[in-house]
């Protein structure tokens, strides 16, 4: 006899996880899909992350579905989302100030459409794997950070006499 769990005790442990942070949180898969949209429509309509996004991203709409999930696994533990992020993310000439200004769209995306106890859920993760595709990225382009250290392949070079 094994030790470990079957599939349907791991399908209840994950459904009570997830009741558990959405009672706590507030958060829903309604929320999250207006996050979603609600971030999206702002990242498109930015300088910065605007031209990123069309370049690559063809589908919205499959797009949008597949940040839903991501977002419900993420956010609620539901483990809706099968992808590889990072390897979609690590071609791309992205670095801090990228990070920093996606950063920036969420925390306002979050401000208008969530509850407090909701937004630092979501914000926590947003910023946890903002640092690990920041450290994926410089890695795959040869940096490694230290502890600290933000990644920026042109930093501005102070002039000293």
């Amino acid at each position: 006899m094994s030790d470990r769990p079957s599939l349907q005790e791991i399908r209840d442990r994950r459904e009570i996880a997830t009741r558990k942070i959405s009672d706590e949180t507030g958060i829903t898969d309604v929320m999250i899909h207006d996050v979603v949209h609600g971030f999206y429509d702002r990242v498109r309509a930015d300088a910065v992350l605007g031209p990123i996004f069309a370049e690559k991203i063809n589908d919205w709409d499959f797009h949008l579905d597949r940040m839903c999930a991501f977002w419900g696994s993420v956010a609620l533990a539901k483990g809706a989302y099968d992808g590889r992020p990072m390897q979609k993310h690590m071609p791309l000439a992205i670095d801090r100030h990228h990070f920093d200004r996606w950063l920036e769209l969420f925390a306002e995306t979050l401000k208008d459409l969530c509850p407090p106890a909701a937004a630092r859920h979501f914000m926590e993760r947003a910023l946890r794997i903002a640092q690990s595709f920041e450290l994926g990225i410089a890695a795959h382009n040869g940096v490694i950070l230290g502890k600290g250290e933000r990644y920026d392949p042109n930093p501005v070079k102070s002039w000293t006499p």
